[in-house]
């Protein structure tokens, strides 16, 4: 356990993290998980246990909290291109001045706009760019406060009518009156697979910045112009599996990348919030992508 007090994933058996990686993806209902998890969890638990110990705990995780003086923020509204109906999003940006700043659109995993991804987009504002963090789950009635619903909710919607949803924040954010019509996209897991799509589909997409997100497929990689972040976890063998052939495929079409694994780090490790978090690797991935932002976006 860590010195705060908060279980990390070293205090987990590997094997129990991948079943709950497998679980969290939709890969293996709740049930299949508590049977299989029996085997490796610590001893004077049970698997229902174990399960709560692996969900995130939001109000000890929070960086900047929503009335942080640094930053100002608002509930937008956009209509969804195809037929969702409107879709809500958090917009932060920094308290201080009011020239026009980079914007940035922060994709939330497969569980809508929860605590954690709202804090990283405070976060981007309190490093000086206009953030905006839309939430997938708005035709839905949003994000429900609980993040095994949520990934149930998600998992209902039509995935194409989905990444467009996220793919109609771009022009919304840059036209914003706060935005100087720079934009780059931050996203994690399916938030990241959905910055690879948007890099893919949007030729105005300065910039995009991926953790953990699953590839496109190479022979989709000519359309891409923008510069692109990616993160990997080690341990994180499912998404890991399509980064060969993206990477061969983005060397082939001379496109502009880095590309970075964390070693001994699982899925999930930027999200602070759960014991996949790894302070090393989420601290050094985090830097990266601010100086990586500051400099695209300059």
């Amino acid at each position: 356990m860590s010195q705060a007090g908060r279980l990390t994933a070293a205090d987990f058996d590997q094997r129990l993290l991948n079943l709950f990686d497998d679980y969290i993806h939709g890969r293996m209902t709740r049930e299949r998980f508590l049977n299989r998890a029996t085997p490796f969890i610590r001893k004077g638990q049970n698997s229902e246990q174990a399960l709560a110990a692996l969900q995130p705990d939001y109000l000890s995780s929070v960086r900047v909290p929503p009335d942080d003086p640094a930053i100002r923020s608002e509930t937008v509204v956009y209509d969804s291109p195809r037929g969702h109906g409107p879709i809500r999003a958090l917009v932060a940006w920094p308290a201080y001045g009011t020239r026009p700043r980079p914007g940035i659109l922060v994709i939330h995993e497969n569980r809508g706009l929860n605590p954690y991804i709202a804090d990283v987009a405070r976060r981007l504002a309190k490093a000086g760019f206009l953030a905006m963090a839309p939430d997938g789950l708005s035709p839905l009635g949003g994000y429900p406060g609980d993040d095994e619903k949520g990934r149930e909710m998600q998992a209902t919607l039509d995935p194409d009518k989905l990444s467009n949803d996220f793919l109609a924040a771009l022009p919304f954010l840059r036209a914003h009156d706060r935005c100087n019509r720079r934009v780059a996209a931050v996203g994690f897991c399916y938030g990241g697979a959905i910055c690879n799509a948007m890099a893919v589909h949007c030729p105005d997409l300065n910039a995009a910045v991926a953790f953990y997100g699953r590839q496109p497929r190479p022979e989709d990689v000519p359309g891409i112009r923008a510069t692109l972040l990616l993160h990997y976890a080690e341990l994180d063998e499912k998404v890991n599996a399509g980064w060969p052939a993206y990477e061969a495929a983005l060397k082939k079409n001379g496109k502009a990348f880095a590309a970075h694994v964390y070693p001994g780090a699982n899925h999930g490790f930027h999200n602070d919030s759960t014991p996949r978090y790894d302070a090393v690797a989420a601290t050094m991935a985090w830097g990266r992508t601010l100086a990586f932002l500051g400099d695209q976006l300059a």
